[in-house]
């Protein structure tokens, strides 16, 4: 048989072929047809109402209200932090001077009766024999000047209000007692020069003229205290006596050493009685309002 007689006799077979070719072919359109549908498709998106606004807005403001408040309270916190380090800084430099000036007004009272005794012997006791006492007291009343000088310290209040550390402190109280107490530094500090000056002139070239050096050197190579004044003191309380002499003295005017011993003690009396008096009543104040405010060791 021939293959035109072949297909002659089954031609159902060709077009069953044709029809599924087709049928695919449509299958595959309508897919692509779907899919292009489903790119181009735009979901309906419902409106919100004004309730929901609301309160997307209410949780907005909350979330940026309560980061403002957080921030504000660390700042805050970290601030009284700092003010307690320098309120326990400068309550610590405070109480050190407290100490120390207390101590110098007692050696200045010690010092004033002395210039007292030393002022009468020179008026009218003998300037050739001279007793135990004489010396020593002549070395303490007119050469231990910085044994008896108070020297404040306020290196923490001077970096305070450089820095502007100082607006820290909230409390007014506080405020002026700083300013008082760095007037009252300053009013100590002028007094020093004025008695420094003071003996520079004439209590130094009356030294040079007058006080046996080799008296006070033999002291101190007996005893190698770098105190001076504990020198003195041990000395006094010894059965020791190291015999000295005043320097030219035919040409020593008795009134006028007198004079000069008690106008160099009234000066002293005016910078204890009110200088030093001044300032260990800020002390003690600022100090009793730091403890206070912050919470600070008793004395």
């Amino acid at each position: 048989m021939s293959d035109e007689e072949a297909i002659n006799e089954n031609p159902q077979d060709g077009r069953d072929d044709v029809d599924r070719e087709s049928s695919i072919l449509n299958e595959e359109i309508n897919k692509a047809e779907i899919k292009e549908m489903e790119v181009h498709h735009h979901p309906h998106v419902e409106k919100k109402n004004f309730k929901e606004y609301f309160l997307e807005f209410l949780m907005i403001f909350l979330a940026v209200t309560l980061g403002f408040i957080a921030e504000n309270l660390r700042e805050h916190i970290t601030e009284s932090h700092r003010e307690k380090e320098f309120a326990q800084s400068l309550y610590t430099e405070l109480k050190d001077d407290s100490t120390v000036v207390a101590a110098k007004v007692l050696l200045r009272l010690d010092k004033e009766k002395e210039m007292e005794h030393l002022s009468a012997y020179f008026k009218d006791s003998s300037l050739t024999d001279l007793p135990k006492f004489f010396y020593p007291a002549f070395t303490k009343d007119f050469y231990l000047i910085n044994t008896y000088t108070f020297e404040p310290k306020d290196g923490i209040l001077t970096q305070l209000r450089n820095s502007g550390a100082i607006l820290n402190f909230k409390n007014i109280g506080l405020q002026k007692l700083f300013g008082n107490v760095s007037v009252s530094i300053n009013n100590i500090r002028y007094r020093n020069d004025q008695e420094y000056q003071f003996f520079a002139d004439p209590i130094k070239p009356f030294l040079l003229k007058h006080f046996d050096w080799s008296w006070y050197d033999e002291l101190r190579n007996k005893d190698t205290d770098t105190s001076s004044l504990s020198v003195i003191n041990r000395y006094m309380q010894s059965s020791n006596f190291y015999k000295g002499q005043i320097l030219h003295v035919e040409s020593l005017d008795r009134i006028e050493a007198a004079n000069m011993v008690l106008f160099y003690k009234q000066m002293l009396v005016s910078t204890r009685t009110l200088q030093l008096n001044n300032y260990v009543n800020l002390n003690h104040a600022l100090l009793e309002l730091l403890r206070k405010n912050y919470s600070l060791e008793n004395e």
